[in-house]
């Protein structure tokens, strides 16, 4: 036995252990910084902390709605990282999401009178197809032109967000409604209930079902490979026959369709309607999701599920303490420095 425990300790911790290191560190080194600003601002930050880790789990309703910012979470997160895994940057998801959007709206709205097994398909597939539309403008500019993907997929952001307005105030308005907003989608358009009170739509299942098929895609089929393949050097991928462009326009259009899905099920399972800022800040979250993983969207879910977790402990925070949200934003973002630190400091060792 003393052979044994010598061996395991001289071995060191299991490979999954090892990798989860960095990030217990990040995340301690984080909100130990936060942690001294919220002191010299005067709040409790043991109370804080309370706040932001434990709201998600004391109630059935903040398990819900955690649950319910995950869904668009983490299909923001996969948009960025599936590209991504091509060596391209997709900073187009709130225009995506909203494209997607439109088109589940826009279906919703002029089919109304469809039964639910026809209507809420159409508008899924609508939102996904909006989104790829909304996308093959900058992938088609990088394929032909070699345009950076960076700049055209944040232009098209703002081009949506007046698209978003002009749906909302000019096609379908709703006359009662002191923002912009649609009319609503008919009510076989709406996603099923998995629990009434408090509700959680089904989207969840959705999205759950979208990051599987997305590792298993990336990680065990032959476009996964050489997707992978593109963005580790697209030079070599070259050399062995990958057309390095068209696999960069699939990875563009595939983050495109899953922008383009979360915006569907925001129409579908939330609002019901379009609305003007449902795009919420999920495009940031996304990324920093995308980063904290590294690009693995086996990881995804997961961080999705704790960046989720601090956002609605954000909010409670806010409520009950007076604390201003934005320091969750910061939690985040030293999360995410303290974690590429980690990987320059291992680099270098």
């Amino acid at each position: 036995m003393a052979e044994i425990l010598r061996k395991r300790l001289a071995g060191g911790l299991p490979p999954f252990a090892r990798a989860l290191i960095p990030y217990l560190l990040a995340i301690l080194a984080a909100f130990a910084v936060v942690g001294v600003v919220l002191a010299l601002m005067g709040f409790n930050p043991l109370r804080a902390y309370q706040t932001i880790l434990f709201t998600s789990f004391r109630t059935p309703n903040g398990f819900v709605q955690t649950l319910a910012k995950w869904t668009p979470l983490v299909l923001q997160a996969l948009a960025f990282t599936v590209p991504l895994a091509a060596g391209k940057f997709n900073i187009g998801g709130e225009g995506q999401l909203i494209a997607g959007g439109i088109g589940a709206a826009a279906t919703g709205i002029l089919f109304s009178h469809l039964p639910l097994p026809l209507l809420l398909p159409l508008a899924l597939i609508a939102g996904v197809i909006c989104g790829v539309l909304w996308m093959a403008l900058p992938a088609w500019l990088l394929y032909r032109f070699n345009i950076n993907e960076i700049l055209t997929t944040v232009l098209m952001n703002f081009v949506a967000f007046e698209l978003l307005d002009f749906v909302a105030t000019k096609v379908w308005p709703d006359p009662v409604a002191g923002h912009p907003t649609t009319l609503p989608i008919g009510a076989g358009g709406f996603l099923p209930l998995l629990n009434a009170r408090p509700p959680l739509h089904s989207g969840l299942l959705l999205a759950l079902g979208v990051a599987v098929a997305v590792a298993l895609f990336t990680r065990h089929t032959a476009a996964g490979y050489e997707l992978a393949a593109t963005g580790a050097n697209p030079r070599a991928a070259r050399v062995y026959g990958i057309d390095v462009r068209v696999m960069f326009l699939l990875s563009l259009l595939l983050g495109g369709a899953l922008a383009g899905l979360s915006g569907a099920i925001e129409v579908a399972g939330v609002h019901h309607r379009l609305i003007a800022g449902m795009q919420s800040n999920f495009l940031l979250l996304g990324i920093i999701i995308g980063l904290i993983a590294k690009g693995n969207n086996a990881a995804v879910p997961f961080v999705a599920f704790f960046i989720a977790v601090l956002e609605v402990g954000a909010s409670a925070m806010q409520r009950t303490l007076n604390i201003p949200g934005e320091m969750v934003f910061i939690v985040e973002a030293l999360i995410l420095l303290f974690i590429l630190l980690s990987d320059v400091l291992q680099r270098r060792r």
